[in-house]
């Protein structure tokens, strides 16, 4: 049932990979072919000054030598538990290929440049929306964003500059430990995990399903 060209007898999609960054990058790869729905989408868990976790679907839009990137509202509930803890959790799940990464570390804001970059990148919508969201407040009536909405349509109109707002930037979550799992009958599972070690290298070990 297993191929045994992994080093640790797993099959062989693991590989052979000293650090988990090419494997990533390898599954992504395939993810992209055969993912119906976005395969950049992972699961964001953060964890509040009172302990209380929350988790939330958000979309990959980079990779740094030594980490994720993401973006959000930095008035956000995410952003708020971030700035107080900043370690975190992300997991991607590709339903298509019976695979699941889990990557767990810390996490620290990207530089304005890098936001201001890749912001010009995003469509018009998506920029005006990035404006009139209060993210995370409440309101009484869609209509409300709705007209903030129109507002700063007429600020910025579609075809001029939208210039990032001052309270949407991006965090990188740099890892210490990345877990691939990949599915197997019976749930006999395998799972390859990955750990930082004090000297700058990774270490490898398998664990039960």
């Amino acid at each position: 049932m297993v191929n045994t060209l992994n080093l640790y007898g797993l099959s062989e999609e693991f590989g052979n990979e000293d650090t988990p960054i090419p494997l990533f990058k390898a599954w992504l790869a395939e993810a992209k072919i055969t993912e119906i729905n976005n395969p950049t989408a992972f699961a964001l868990a953060t964890v509040d000054v009172t302990g209380q976790p929350s988790v939330r679907m958000l979309l990959l839009k980079g990779m740094k030598e030594n980490g994720f990137v993401f973006y959000t509202n930095m008035n956000s509930r995410k952003a708020d538990d971030l700035q107080a803890n900043q370690r975190a959790s992300i997991c991607f799940h590709w339903k298509s290929l019976q695979r699941q990464i889990r990557i767990s570390g810390s996490v620290s804001q990207i530089a304005e440049k890098e936001a201001d970059a890749y912001f010009e990148t995003r469509d018009y919508d998506s920029q005006i929306g990035a404006w009139a969201s209060l993210q995370s407040s409440t309101m009484e009536q869609r209509s409300e964003f709705d007209e903030r909405l129109s507002n700063f349509r007429t600020k910025y109109p579609e075809g001029s500059t939208v210039p990032r707002p001052p309270h949407w930037s991006g965090w990188v979550l740099i890892p210490n430990e990345v877990e691939f799992w990949l599915n197997a009958p019976a749930r006999l599972h395998e799972r390859l995990v990955y750990k930082a070690q004090a000297d700058g290298t990774w270490g490898q070990s398998l664990l039960y399903p």
